[in-house]
């Protein structure tokens, strides 16, 4: 039936389509009048129209500069109409190129005229359907600059229509600079502007807002002209804090303080800024409250989880704020996937380095239980929120030995990690997973029966630098005074060969955590023995790698360590004692510059010369000949190195026979 009507439209419509391309222009005229009234309003009839293929003869008719001027905006009004119908019908005239004829028109024809109106109107209504082809609308200067002039001077529907279509092309550094030195931030001030008492429009506000908070987004440079720019008497800022006061529309106060959280982030405004304080801080607490509607706490709650992310005093002056935690504890529960997202955003900006804000969350608002059913949540970004709460109050000690095993949070994270998650995901839980791997933490046994060694391992395989740190991270922190067991499970699930290709790794953090594995797997005389009995060649060839590489002082520091530990061992210190290029190696390293090279170096010395173990004499005599106790003589005269002095004398100490 829906068929049959649609067939009937468009017969009934053949006689007026039909003469859109007539000569004559008034019958041009009245078919374009016809034609838009009969779309206004309808999708079904867009759609018809433009599976009529009429759309380039309306764009024909818009570009003729010899036709009537009348015809070229009743044409321009028309293809905004179809503009406003579904995602196909803006697809459709994308491909037509119908944004470019828009731009070009709109550089060419005098800014006064209701067909740039037109153009403007036309244009925003595509750019407001993802994805926007923000590729037709060039950075050119020229063209900006015209732009932002009619935001500044234009109609009120021009102006409007300017400020919400750069706010949706401005993704990035080139737009944000193109747009500033084209004189944005001076037609936004204008736009925010009030007159009198009264506030700006909201059709006027809201999108010079969004434009503003595009342009400062992580972009200090404009941030920082932002706050230098003048409307009259007022700054940016101070026409931002007039419109978070109570008075104003929630939308608005929202957007003024989103502007404030921007520039601040961007390092423009301090942290202890009236306006960031007493400003956006407030503002976007009082929107988290259950008053308000969903949307508006759902995204106050996200942009103070932004403006506090970094920044400790913030942080502890939002927990105190308006009653906060109970709002975002309301707000987790809300039907709305944005408005869960936005309350674990929060809860973890809240909770990223207080622990007595940690212990608020979860003890007093018993955020734990929404946590674990944020992780099970159909929606990805629900997920992910939820991930960045709990690793945010996995810095807990405290809460890891507790609420976290009662909870059992391991076992949604382990899954979630299973099923073969985003990046980013996979990234924050990782993280996490290093936090609850800790050897203080319960969790640590029943994950590593849920597969987390191998999951780990393979972490450490992945290309992204962050995956890897975080995949060797957890596994040192597994081995850190595990069972031999255990120990052995990481050394033959992650390879020798992959152990080698981290150490190997561009990222000096990565290189950092695989020497720190190897440290904690060689710890525990009898653990440090029977792992060296198996793989003595590989752990001291990758000793040795680091020790004679370019690699920085605190790597071969972690080198030397190992050394220490290996000494520490029964028979394993024989291993060091068999290899000559090493201990010259310690010597060179007792007399180096760097003192936490010195330092590790004796802790090397100290191990393998102590008095009362078997073959210690035989040891003692090796050394001295080889120039140790030279070394350790020389260490003691330094007056650099007084701070190792008792060390110093304790390892000399042990070389009676030869002092």
């Amino acid at each position: 039936m829906q068929q049959l009507t649609v067939f009937m439209d468009i017969e009934s419509s053949r006689t007026y389509i039909d003469e859109l391309y007539s000569s004559d222009p008034d019958k041009v005229m009245e078919a374009l009048v016809t034609l838009k009234n009969s779309v206004i309003g309808s999708n079904r009839q867009k759609s018809s129209v433009i599976q009529q293929g009429i759309v380039p003869r309306l764009l024909q008719l818009m570009t003729d500069d010899c036709l009537d001027p009348t015809i070229r905006l009743e044409a321009t009004i028309t293809i905004g109409s179809l503009a406003k119908g579904t995602a196909e019908n803006v697809a459709s005239l994308v491909e037509h190129g119908t944004t470019i004829i828009l731009v070009e028109l709109l550089k060419v024809v005098p800014t006064g005229l209701r067909l740039t109106e037109a153009c403007l109107c036309a244009l925003r209504s595509i750019f407001q359907h993802p994805p926007a082809p923000i590729s037709a609308l060039p950075a050119d200067m020229r063209f900006l600059t015209r732009l932002t002039q009619i935001a500044r001077e234009g109609s009120s529907t021009s102006r409007a229509c300017v400020v919400r279509i750069l706010s949706i092309w401005c993704g990035g550094p080139i737009e944000q600079e193109a747009l500033c030195v084209a004189g944005a931030c001076e037609a936004i001030a204008a736009l925010l502007a009030m007159r009198g008492f009264t506030s700006p429009p909201l059709a006027r506000a809201l999108p010079a807002l969004d434009l503003l908070a595009a342009m400062c987004f992580e972009n200090a440079n404009v941030s920082q002209a932002v706050i230098n720019t003048r409307h009259g008497e007022k700054t940016i800022p101070e026409l931002l804090t007039a419109l978070v006061s109570r008075d104003k529309p929630l939308s608005v106060a929202r957007g003024a303080a989103r502007c404030l959280t921007f520039i601040h982030r961007a390092g423009a405004l301090a942290s202890d800024d009236n306006r960031v304080v007493f400003g956006a801080l407030p503002c976007l607490a009082r929107l988290c409250t259950k008053e308000m509607p969903e949307d508006i706490r759902a995204t106050a709650a996200e942009t103070l989880a932004y403006l506090a992310e970094v920044d400790t005093a913030l942080q502890r002056l939002a927990a105190i704020s308006n009653h906060l935690m109970s709002s975002l504890t309301e707000i987790v529960v809300c039907p709305s996937p944005a408005a869960k997202q936005g309350a674990f955003k929060c809860f973890a900006s809240l909770g990223a380095n207080d622990e007595d804000i940690r212990k608020r969350i979860i003890e007093t608002h018993g955020v734990m239980v929404h946590v674990v059913n944020g992780m099970n949540n159909p929606e990805p970004a629900v997920r992910l929120a939820a991930v960045r709460c709990l690793h945010s109050l996995s810095r807990s000690v405290q809460q890891l030995r507790t609420t976290f095993q009662d909870h059992a949070v391991w076992r949604p994270l382990m899954q979630l990690l299973n099923d073969s998650p985003g990046t980013e995901l996979l990234t924050v839980g990782s993280s996490t997973l290093c936090n609850l791997l800790l050897e203080f933490s319960p969790a640590k046994e029943p994950m590593l029966d849920q597969g987390a060694v191998e999951m780990l391992c393979n972490l450490t395989k992945r290309p992204e630098a962050a995956l890897r740190l975080n995949g060797i991270w957890a596994l040192m922190n597994m081995a850190f005074q595990a069972e031999q067991k255990v120990k052995q499970r990481i050394l033959c699930t992650l390879g020798t060969e992959q152990m080698f290709r981290l150490l190997g790794d561009g990222d000096t953090r990565v290189i950092m955590k695989t020497l720190g594995l190897l440290r904690n797997l060689l710890s525990t005389r009898n653990h440090i023995d029977a792992i060296m009995a198996e793989y003595s060649s590989q752990v001291m060839q990758a000793v040795i790698v680091v020790l004679e590489g370019s690699y920085p002082a605190e790597v071969k520091e972690q080198a030397l360590c190992i050394l220490g530990n290996i000494g520490d061992g029964e028979k394993a210190k024989d291993l060091i004692m068999a290899n000559e290029d090493v201990l010259r190696k310690l010597v060179d390293y007792l007399a180096h510059p760097e003192s936490k090279l010195q330092e590790a170096a004796l802790f090397v010395a100290g191990n393998l010369v102590w008095r009362g173990e078997a073959g210690s004499a035989a040891r003692q005599a090796r050394l001295a000949d080889l120039g140790v106790l030279r070394a350790l003589k020389l260490l003691r005269a330094r007056h650099d190195a007084h701070h190792l002095h008792d060390k110093v004398k304790t390892a000399l100490a042990q070389f009676s026979d030869f002092t």
